[in-house]
């Protein structure tokens, strides 16, 4: 089920449910995992971005909604591969139109993936088992999709900026009913 955009661009769905969006739109988690065949019968080797990522550098590379280019939705603040995958990291930007939209279907569970756009550099199949290999891919974007292709990619962690601080508020609260509750046994 691989499919190719507008510009001959592989297009990979990956899953990444969210189900906590910070209230500022910030979020991360992987974009892709090494070596777990996707749908399509396709999987990334380690390193297959590490060229791009050096030439492109993380402006190069866009957050769209749905590989759409007429539709990005926020700036990527981080992109980074480690032994697990590709790690993003970013923020949909936009009170109006398509971003606010986009946070809000990510908020309510309405669409919950990643995918990426590429293009492939270098890649071997494997002629018993079908299985593409892409050693090598120029990364032109990260989209939120509805449909994920690696249903293994997860966000990680989600910043939450604005819930930290409402958590902190009833953590003080309760411990204020503590102390007073505490004083009113002692009496």
């Amino acid at each position: 089920m691989r499919s190719k955009d507008r510009n001959g661009l592989d297009i990979k769905r990956i899953s990444v449910p969210l189900d906590k969006v910070t209230r500022d739109g910030t979020f991360s988690g992987y974009a892709s995992l090494f070596d777990k065949v996707d749908l399509g019968r396709d999987k990334i080797a380690r390193g297959a971005f590490a060229a791009s990522l050096s030439r492109r550098g993380i402006g190069g590379i866009r957050m769209l909604f749905q590989h759409d280019p007429a539709e990005p939705i926020g700036a990527w603040s981080r992109i980074a591969e480690d032994e697990q995958g590709l790690f993003v990291e970013g923020r949909i930007v936009g009170s109006h139109g398509r971003a606010a939209q986009t946070l809000e279907l990510l908020r309510a569970g309405a669409v919950d993936g990643l995918s990426i756009g590429f293009k492939t550099e270098r890649s071997r199949t494997d002629p018993k088992t079908g299985i593409r290999t892409i050693l090598q891919a120029d990364l032109w974007e990260v989209s939120i999709v509805t449909f994920p292709m690696l249903p293994q990619a997860r966000v990680e962690t989600v910043k939450q900026i604005g819930d930290a601080a409402a958590l902190t508020a009833k953590l003080r609260a309760a411990t204020r009913n503590l102390k007073s509750f505490n004083r009113k046994k002692s009496a």
